[in-house]
């Protein structure tokens, strides 16, 4: 019975199941332990505050507790840790987020649980996100609003005020320097880059110098009146003023433009909780990084990963689909075309670093040089393609991904009945118009799949990104409101290059560990968007064109 139960193949499909249960539920898994750590670090924690006693002195530490662990009785005592009357085997201790890095020497601690006195969280604690130097954490004192200040009940009551008008005046000063100031500036280097183009031509003569300086000269007077208005902005941001007492007992003085937002966890309900939750995921999505992208935001690496897998499809696709009708409609069934077709397999198989070096060298180096050269040699010595861009990392990836495109196409067009095609020719249409009718159409499905593939790879790869175009911090973005809008030649950030970034290169190790889950999890994403996109348009597409298959 079970030699028969063998011979008819049930325990391998059975085992084919499980093997691909087990896959799913790993990958599963994966993706809600990289969410669960991930996520859980937007969700607003109680703010202990420990009464501590060690070496027979007595002081107290406030912050949020990132960690715990248990460590070995006897690794402390060889560390020179007294654990006196303490028998057990193993002692818990708390990694503490204590913030006020102006005035300790690290922000995070261990604390042992054997050095604990007291711990509670207390009304009041506040936890103040502030544009440079981390959190700050306290009790708020007092509120200075234009020179009165608040004490008692009056200070929450215009606490939420003088940090709405403080993030607002915020606001305005970035918006000036970025859009009003940048974009003069942008301007001024134009003007700067075709005069010189006109000199090296030889045509530059006093009227062109004179109409330069004219241009110049409205753009700096222009300039002087935003640098005015920035002025007075910033001297009206420093009107207000925070007092805390921290957790050395003493006064400090925070100006409130230092302030992004002050939040009172232990005063929170669930509720609460919930909606501070949303607006941090949505502000760690729309906002810049900050200290060292240990803090702030995400979107400008969003917004490089998103834009450069877009412009990697828009050249990858074309060049894939008709290399892929040429080996499959055109070219002749030899040892030559064999070959191509075993390349074409193979390179799928190169290091990605491979690919990366090849970009540096032939796309950065020869193609961007020359580009300069014949088009841009007002900008020497600096160069404007002829170094790392968002444009030759696109094609860098368009070349990296190549071969899923044409392999995943060439295996769509091999499904088409050779009869339809026939039947094309026979009613007088011609072959190129049979491929744009018929043939391409049918075959869309497959060339969305072999896109779905390349994107899926594409929006994860790091290192060949490292060499061609991706940083640790970009300026702007390459796409903006100066005119040709779409900047191909500007440096871009990555969530895969923000991932290493903040994991392996932060100088503040435990302040980036919860923000590698919360940028993997956002890549993957990411990527799940955009593939969904995708497999969206191909059933569409699959659905339009059923009845061509009949």
């Amino acid at each position: 019975m079970m030699n028969k139960w063998f011979k008819s193949g049930s325990p391998w499909i059975w085992m084919t199941a499980g093997a691909v249960s087990i896959s799913l539920i790993s990958v599963i898994g994966l993706l809600l332990l990289i969410a669960w750590r991930g996520l859980v670090y937007f969700w607003p924690s109680d703010i202990i505050e420990f009464s501590i006693e060690q070496n027979n002195q007595k002081y107290t530490v406030i912050g949020e507790v990132y960690d715990s662990e248990e460590v070995p009785t006897s690794r402390l005592r060889q560390a020179g840790v007294e654990l006196t009357n303490y028998q057990q085997d193993t002692v818990e201790r708390f990694l503490i987020k204590t913030g006020n890095r102006e005035f300790v020497e690290l922000d995070f601690r261990w604390i042992l649980q054997t050095d604990i006195q007291d711990k509670q969280a207390k009304p009041g604690l506040a936890k103040i996100e502030r544009i440079k130097n981390g959190n700050f954490y306290g009790y708020i004192h007092a509120v200075v609003e234009d020179g009165q200040t608040y004490a008692g009940e009056q200070k929450l009551a215009k606490l939420d005020a003088v940090i709405e008008r403080a993030v607002d005046l915020n606001e305005d000063m970035l918006d000036i320097q970025n859009s009003d100031i940048g974009a003069i500036n942008y301007q001024l280097e134009n003007i700067r880059l075709e005069q010189r183009a006109i000199e090296l031509k030889g045509k530059l003569t006093d009227a062109v110098i004179a109409d330069f300086a004219k241009q110049k000269s409205d753009l700096q007077a222009e300039y002087l009146t935003y640098e005015k208005s920035l002025n007075e902005l910033r001297v009206a941001s420093q009107r207000d003023k925070i007092i805390v007492r921290d957790m050395r007992g003493e006064l400090v003085e925070i100006p409130a433009y230092q302030i992004l937002d002050i939040q009172f966890p232990n005063d929170m309900n669930g509720f609460s909780k919930a909606i501070s939750f949303v607006a941090q995921i949505g502000k760690f999505i729309s906002d810049d990084p900050r200290e060292a992208n240990t803090e702030g935001g995400v979107f400008p690496a969003i917004f490089g990963t998103v834009f450069m897998v877009l412009l990697m499809a828009v050249i990858v696709t074309p060049f894939g689909v008709v290399a892929a009708i040429y080996l499959h409609e055109y070219a002749a069934k030899n040892a030559i075309t064999k070959i191509v077709r075993i390349s074409v397999i193979n390179l799928a198989g190169v290091p990605s670093i491979v690919y990366g070096v090849f970009g540096l060298g032939f796309f950065v180096y020869m193609l961007g040089g020359n580009i300069d050269a014949l088009f841009y040699p007002e900008a020497a010595p600096n160069p404007t393609f002829g170094t790392p861009g968002v444009i030759w990392s696109a094609l860098t990836l368009a070349i990296l991904t190549l071969p899923v495109v044409i392999v995943s196409t060439e295996e769509g067009l091999s499904r088409i009945p050779s009869a339809l095609r026939q039947g094309s020719l026979a009613l007088g249409a011609t072959k190129a118009e049979t491929l744009w009718r018929i043939v391409i159409p049918m075959a869309s499905p497959a060339i969305m799949t072999g896109l779905i593939l390349a994107v899926a790879r594409a929006a994860g790869e790091v290192a060949p990104l490292m060499l061609v175009g991706v940083v640790k911090m970009a300026p702007t973005l390459p796409l903006d409101g100066n005119f040709p809008f779409i900047h191909l030649d500007r440096k871009f950030m990555h969530l895969g290059f923000h991932i290493y970034d903040v994991g392996f290169q932060s100088p503040n190790v435990e302040a980036a560990r919860p923000l590698v889950y919360a940028t993997a999890f956002l890549l993957v994403t990411v990527i799940v968007t955009l593939n969904i996109t995708a497999i969206g348009i191909r059933n569409h597409l699959r659905e339009k064109y059923k009845s061509l298959e009949h």
